[in-house]
């Protein structure tokens, strides 16, 4: 039996084809970017062309697995990421001859701001290009400056003759729409047979007095013509054209390959940069302009893995895209209700059982969703931790409540709450801070605070080429890759076999949080747990959970720096620490700051019940917390910048988890190599 089972297993390795032979399908949509994708067949063996006759086609070709890849411009980024589709950016074209900045241009001697474009005359670069028409119309739309309903009330066209006195908007029907041909110069096509077609003509249409307002690129304004102009801004201000990067519409977006997100990216980009750029980034030879790839491009950059359609064009340009296609937004909900992100079905059942009228509760697999969920205005508000807090910030988000264990504090308002990270061991286990290399470790959660950060800091701080991955044999640090060592300890949900919850960052995996690290090391599956000070002290002497029982807080001791041969009683936390950190906080987007913090300072909120737990610790808000306390501090100050210091370190080691990290060197890279200041967050991983 044993012998035909093993000759079984080998001839199905042998059939199976392996990942690096399957070919990328790459799907073009005319006959002359099927003459490209051939001749780009014969420089990799691992490219398969599928012509399809649009964008549209191609990317259902996608979903349905027909086809693999195809480049699309700003605007089908934006389709793809929709339900319908469900396709993600993968790769983005580097590409200087790209319109970084969408500007609403006027003349300096005027005074009007773009609350007071109705009725004004208006010269655009081209129909349905980014600079002239989709990005200023859509956020015209989105932001409620220009009224339309949407493609059921009247063509989107139709909206803007009725709501500019005349226009120039080469490249849109004269016959169906002659008010947008009026202040033309030519026979209003985006071509050279219009005098005022593309930025500059636009900038021409604007200096020669046929318009009031150019929509156009930035690029196109001479430099020693931009004391003649200045900028509308969306706030309702206007700058000098030097100050640009405070008064832009929106950026344009480099064009992206698009896949499935169950696709192997990796695999994609490596195909792709087996050629080389003067075949992939060329056209003339077949016909053509832009074919497959922007001819202009002159590299590909491959994109974090969590990168979606959202995140890679950023909230303004999402706004207009969606309001290009919807028409303006509803209005801001006036109930002052929120919806509260829960991770993981025990938070999501303590939120659905708290039946506070004003909160909703929506459920996310983990805090980088609902991070995510947040900047999408699809949630509004969640509890994390003074690490998540710094990604949470770099995405644009919050702070705006303090977890506050003191009572006392509470009532008189006192300073906002904080608390000690420990690393603890079993008494009389041999481990100390001198012998901690190559044990096992329990951590609460990749880029948590007690659980990664601060560890991280205090180990690998001095030690170039130091990370807690090499520094420890194995360990359990939910949120880690699945395939690292630091998931090897890890439990899941306790199931033998089919357990999607291992290493999970959620309630799921046993070994998640601070209860979980010490469970972990409770249950002699790690030698060191790094937690808060208050959780030995919590969850000993029959005062922790059923698997708690029996734990008795005198077994568990402290080891630290300060004390680096010996161990400490656990009750002497103030001396034997690694850092003072401060304390969770509710994250959430500015413009919901207001019915966050009113629905939390609520006095008929039954305290009791939003900071316990039933079955499971930490649900929600930590357990200890009395109060929740306002904060109006910004992001440096509550975070204190010695802590940010401590957090960047880390980041700068390729530490963080695959997914959403929010790194800022990484986005001043793609800045200063005039590629796109994309979404808030993300760092390259790989």
């Amino acid at each position: 039996m044993n012998i035909l089972l093993i000759t079984l297993l080998a001839c199905l390795v042998v059939a199976l084809p392996s990942a690096s032979a399957q070919k990328v399908k790459w799907c073009v949509k005319s006959q002359n970017e099927m003459k490209k994708c051939q001749h780009l067949e014969t420089k990799s063996s691992e490219l398969e062309c599928h012509l399809k006759s649009s964008v549209t086609e191609c990317m259902t070709s996608i979903k349905t697995g027909e086809a693999d890849a195809i480049t699309v411009d700003g605007e089908h980024v934006y389709l793809a990421g929709l339900i319908n589709y469900d396709l993600h950016p993968i790769i983005a074209e580097n590409n200087k001859a790209v319109c970084s900045y969408a500007v609403a241009v006027v003349k300096s001697d005027t005074d009007f701001s773009i609350n007071d474009l109705k009725g004004k005359t208006s010269c655009h670069s081209c129909y349905q290009s980014p600079g002239g028409w989709n990005i200023p119309i859509g956020r015209l739309v989105a932001q409620n400056k220009l009224p339309w309903d949407g493609p059921d009330d009247m063509p989107l066209e139709k909206a803007v003759s009725q709501f500019f006195s005349s226009s120039c908007i080469p490249g849109i029907s004269k016959a169906l729409y002659p008010h947008l041909c009026q202040a033309c110069q030519g026979d209003c096509s985006c071509s050279q047979n219009e005098k005022y077609s593309g930025d500059e003509g636009a900038l021409q249409c604007l200096k020669s007095g046929h318009g009031q307002v150019a929509f156009m690129c930035l690029d196109a304004i001479p430099p020693s013509e931009r004391q003649n102009y200045q900028l509308l801004c969306m706030d309702g201000s206007r700058k000098i054209v030097e100050e640009y990067k405070d008064c832009y519409l929106a950026k344009e977006l480099h064009h992206a390959v698009i896949t499935r997100k169950d696709a192997d990216s990796q695999h994609i980009y490596k195909v792709l940069k087996q050629i080389s750029a003067s075949d992939l980034f060329s056209s003339a030879a077949f016909g053509g302009k832009d074919l497959m790839f922007s001819d202009a491009t002159t590299e590909l950059i491959e994109l974090p893995k969590s990168m979606d359609s959202f995140l890679y064009q950023r909230e303004d340009y999402y706004e207009a895209m969606r309001a290009l296609k919807a028409g303006n937004p509803p209005a801001p909900r006036q109930d002052g209700k929120i919806e509260w992100c829960t991770v993981g079905h025990a938070e999501q059942q303590k939120c659905d059982n708290l039946q506070i009228p004003s909160l909703e509760c929506r459920r996310a697999s983990s805090v980088e969703e609902c991070i995510k969920k947040i900047m999408r205005k699809e949630a509004d508000a969640l509890a994390v931790d003074g690490g998540e807090v710094y990604i949470a910030g770099k995405c644009g988000l919050v702070p705006v409540m303090v977890e506050q264990s003191n009572q006392q504090s509470c009532n008189d308002g006192g300073e906002a709450s904080s608390y000690y990270v420990v690393a603890v061991v079993r008494k009389g286990s041999g481990v100390t801070w001198n012998t901690l290399k190559g044990r096992k470790s329990c951590h609460t959660g990749l880029n948590r605070n007690a659980g990664w950060k601060v560890p991280d800091s205090a180990i690998c701080g001095k030690t170039p080429g130091c990370t807690l991955y090499t520094y420890f044999s194995k360990g359990c640090a939910p949120g880690a890759d699945p395939q690292s060592n630091m998931c090897e300890l890890c439990k899941g949900s306790g199931k033998a076999v089919g357990d999607e919850s291992k290493c999970k960052a959620s309630s799921g995996e046993i070994y998640y949080g601070y209860d979980g690290a010490f469970r972990c090391l409770a249950e002699k599956t790690g030698e060191v747990a790094f937690i808060k000070h208050t959780i030995v002290g919590d969850y000993t002497d029959g005062k922790g959970p059923d698997w708690a029982k029996d734990l008795k807080s005198e077994d568990f001791e402290l080891i630290c720096p300060e004390s680096p041969d010996t161990t400490v009683k656990h009750t002497e936390f103030d001396k034997c620490n690694l850092a003072k950190v401060p304390a969770h906080a509710v994250i959430t987007r500015e413009d919901a700051r207001k019915d966050v913090v009113n629905i939390f300072l609520s006095s008929s909120l039954n305290s009791d019940k939003l900071f316990k737990s039933e079955g499971e610790r930490n649900l929600l808000f930590s357990d200890t917390t009395k109060c929740l306390q306002e904060t109006t501090q910004t992001l440096k100050e509550f975070l204190t910048q010695k802590y940010i210091d401590m957090i960047e370190r880390t980041y700068e080691t390729g530490q963080g988890a695959p997914g959403i990290q929010c790194v800022y060197d990484f986005l001043q890279y793609l800045i200063n190599s005039s590629f796109i200041a994309m979404s808030c967050c993300f760092r390259l991983t790989k």
